[in-house]
């Protein structure tokens, strides 16, 4: 698969999210957070993505966009026909490389908004764009076309919110600004065949709700 090799600015910052452990502290020496280790998230979006990839007679090629530290990664592989792993930060991938071993599982360091991804089935997205600039999740956008299901995760305000308020690419989202990402409205009009949300898991105390929506394409 062809790589652009130029060095991106999230690259970067995502390299250093880990370096410097913004997201905090876990049993290794990456950690992609609370919402890939508490078993009251984790545990719900487990449940139904499995449910999911059993209910195909052959199963599926799975790419996941944003893999992170693979705490919940590793409990999917199993259910894939093949699975790639998918990060933009070297020092994880290569961390990730060491400590997980299935035979239908590769690792990748990639940019999912400016490299070529592998071909898949279904894409997870799993509270990745939440981080990402307007302009890159456009970039994903077009290649989320690619694929017949995708799998997407995202933090969101509790309430109705202005969909979409631009950010910085880094560790923070927009719940700070009051928003979150909605593929469906402007400026990215996902068109899908079909969606529906499969997961909502409210955190409580105004910190918003993690939304699991499955998109038929």
């Amino acid at each position: 698969m062809k790589k652009i090799k130029k060095p991106w600015p999230t690259k970067k910052a995502m390299e250093q999210v880990y370096k410097k452990k913004f997201w905090g502290r876990g049993a290794s020496d990456f950690y992609s957070g609370e919402g890939s280790h508490l078993p009251e998230l984790v545990q719900p979006y487990l449940k139904k993505v499995i449910s999911f990839l059993v209910s195909f007679e052959k199963k599926l090629v799975v790419c996941d966009l944003g893999c992170g530290d693979f705490n919940v990664g590793k409990e999917l592989v199993p259910f894939a026909q093949k699975y790639y792993a998918i990060d933009i930060a070297k020092n994880l991938i290569e961390f990730n490389r060491k400590k997980f071993h299935f035979e239908n599982l590769e690792f990748h360091c990639l940019d999912i908004a400016e490299d070529e991804l592998p071909r898949g089935d279904c894409a997870i997205v799993r509270q990745v764009l939440q981080h990402l600039s307007n302009v890159e999740i456009q970039k994903i956008v077009q290649k989320l076309k690619g694929f017949k299901y995708v799998v997407l995760t995202e933090h969101l305000p509790q309430d109705d919110f202005i969909a979409n308020v631009d950010i910085i690419s880094g560790q923070g989202i927009r719940i700070k600004k009051k928003s979150g990402v909605d593929l469906l409205k402007a400026p990215f009009y996902l068109k899908v065949k079909a969606w529906k949300e499969v997961v909502s898991i409210d955190l409580g105390e105004q910190k918003g709700v993690v939304v699991t929506t499955l998109y038929t394409f």
